[in-house]
Parts: structure tokens; C-alpha cells; sequence
């Protein structure tokens, strides 16, 4: 297989993903047993205190299913929805925000969400590695089976269980830090950077300590098992000091197999940073979420769940066709 060849397979698989998480994400919402347009027309005859013109509801109501795309059988509303997706990636106004466009609304949460995703899988990947690399290589010590259970411990721990016991301890108990972020629009300053990193240190946290346990166990198995490997022995019968061991033998060939783990992991670390979001009311693509579900809002809805999609099925994708440059083992052709 040519470069060519792995590129495009790759890239196919992706196409595939997505076309298949995008129509469920059609679909699914169908199921609902609210009907958007039915809770807005009666939200909007609550508001007037009086009942509306029977003729009047009925062309709202067709006005709306034409502005929301309901309008038609649902065969061709998943076509029309396919086309405004993939070729304008346009989701319509949003229902409970009209007339501001759903895009608007997710051009204003995802940086938010990339930032506390971003941050958190690097630090839990790279700290979590290099404890278990230590914990693995140096297998005999008590500080280092010290450092294996603490992360037996947060291993199978959800994510939610952590964020409510961190909002125990540090907004109730020791309240060091808000309850949830709040923080206003305006220019962005330095007052502004430290304000936004003092309210998402917490959310932070919990998927840190959510990554960090797997990082711990997986790395610290790899190296003890690469630190037996004859290679290593034959390094330490040559004198090469145990630090060069560490890092040029056991750690190079122990992070491969953390890379693959890494790709994996990508879409529980989304997950968990969306229920970690609603959890700590983080202005990020996970409030969206709860608020479109809470509100019957099919098209916030659509585009924070299929941006959502997007985010993980291209990172897999980077880190598959970047792998190759990360272990020598592996060829294009």
C-alpha cells in the first residue's frame, strides 16, 4: 500500500463515520416525544395570556416547519438536512434563540470546549505517562506502588462522580473556586485570562484525574514489561546509566502503544468533557446541549452533536495517519 493508498483509506473510514454519526444524529432526535413547534406555538400563546386565531396557528405553524426544515416526509428532510450540512454547514436558526443562527451559537461555545479538552488531554496524557513510566521502571519501591493505586483508584471512577466530589470539596467545603463559571462578554484582557483560567481549573481537573488513572496503569505495565526486554538487560551489562535506559530504551518504545491508547480515548475525554461542562454550567458545546434537549431545539441540538462528531473522528484521523512518523516499525507501503 502507497501513500497515496493509506491516505485515502484512512480518509475514507472517515468519510463513513461521519456520514453514519450525522444520520443518526437525524434521526435520533425524531424519537423525542416533544414536538419543537408545538412547545413554541404554545409557549407563545402562554406568553399572550390569550388563545390564538385557529388560522393563525396553522400558518405559524407551516411557516415554522418551513424555517426549521420539518417540512415534507422525513426522507426528505434527511436529504435537504444531508445537503445544508455537508455542503453549506448551515443548521438553521435555532428554535429557543430565533433568529440567531445555530452556527453563531457554536462559533461562541467551541473555543471553549477546545480549550478545556485541549488542556486536559495533554496534561492527563503526558503526566499520567511519566508517573507510569516511573512507577514501571522503578516496580520495587513503595513510591511507586504508591502511584499504581492511586491510579486503581480514580481509574473506574466517572467522570460525573469526580466533578461532584471535586464541587464538594472546593466550592462547598473549601470554597476556592466558584460553584460554576461565570464570566461576561467583553475584549479580551489580562484580568479576562486569569478570570477564565481560575473558573475552568476545576472542570479541568475532573478530566484530568478522569484520564490520568488509564495513563498511569497502561504506561506503567508497557515500561515494566519493555524494562525485562534483552535489549534493556544488554544496556545495563554495558554500563549505559539507568537514566539513558529510561528515557532512549524503555520510554521511546512504551508512549507507541500510549498513542494508539490516546486516539481511543479521544471520544470518552469529548463525552466526559460535555457532561463535565453541564455539570459546572462551562460555557462550552455541552451546555448547549442540555439547554437544546431541555428546549425541544432539534437544530442546536444537530449542530452540537455533529460538530461534536467532527471533532472526534478528525482528531482519530490525525493521530492515525500521523502514527507512522511516531514508530518506525510502520510503513506506508
Amino acid at each position: 500500500m502507497n501513500l497515496i493508498q493509506y491516505i485515502l483509506t484512512r480518509v475514507g473510514s472517515y468519510l463513513v463515520i461521519l456520514f453514519v454519526g450525522i444520520t443518526v444524529t437525524f434521526f435520533l432526535p425524531r424519537l423525542m416525544p416533544s414536538d419543537p413547534i408545538e412547545g413554541y406555538i404554545n409557549q407563545i400563546q402562554t406568553q399572550a395570556g390569550q388563545t390564538m386565531d385557529p388560522a393563525a396557528i396553522t400558518k405559524l405553524r407551516q411557516s415554522l416547519r418551513e424555517l426549521y426544515g420539518l417540512e415534507g416526509n422525513l426522507v426528505s428532510q434527511y436529504f435537504n438536512y444531508l445537503k445544508k450540512v455537508f455542503f453549506e454547514f448551515d443548521f438553521g436558526p435555532s428554535l429557543s434563540g430565533f433568529p440567531k443562527p445555530v452556527s453563531e451559537y457554536i462559533l461562541q461555545a467551541l473555543p471553549w470546549t477546545a480549550g478545556l479538552l485541549g488542556v486536559s488531554i495533554i496534561f492527563s496524557w503526558l503526566i499520567g505517562n511519566l508517573i507510569g513510566l516511573l512507577a514501571g521502571f522503578f516496580h520495587n519501591t513503595r513510591w511507586a506502588t504508591g502511584l499504581e493505586v492511586v491510579g486503581v483508584i480514580l481509574y473506574p471512577i466517572p467522570y460525573y462522580i469526580l466533578a461532584l466530589v471535586l464541587i464538594l470539596l472546593f466550592a462547598y467545603v473549601w470554597p476556592i473556586f466558584p460553584l460554576s463559571t461565570t464570566i461576561r462578554p467583553g475584549p479580551m484582557s489580562i484580568g479576562k485570562i486569569r478570570l477564565i483560567v481560575y473558573n475552568s481549573f476545576l472542570p479541568a481537573l475532573t478530566l484530568v484525574l478522569a484520564g490520568f488513572g488509564w495513563n498511569v496503569l497502561g504506561m506503567k505495565a508497557l515500561s515494566f514489561a519493555n524494562k525485562e526486554e534483552g535489549y534493556v538487560q544488554f544496556a545495563r551489562l554495558k554500563g549505559v546509566p539507568s537514566r539513558t535506559i529510561m528515557f532512549q530504551y524503555v520510554a521511546k518504545n512504551s508512549f507507541l502503544p500510549q498513542i494508539t491508547a490516546l486516539a481511543l480515548s479521544i471520544g470518552g475525554i469529548f463525552n466526559g468533557a460535555l457532561l463535565t461542562e453541564i455539570l459546572f454550567s462551562y460555557p462550552g458545546l455541552g451546555l448547549r446541549m442540555r439547554t437544546a434537549i431541555g428546549n425541544g431545539d432539534f437544530n442546536m441540538l444537530y449542530g452540537t452533536v455533529t460538530i461534536s462528531i467532527i471533532a472526534v473522528a478528525t482528531a482519530a484521523l490525525i493521530i492515525d495517519l500521523l502514527y507512522p512518523f511516531f514508530d518506525p516499525r510502520i510503513r506506508y507501503q
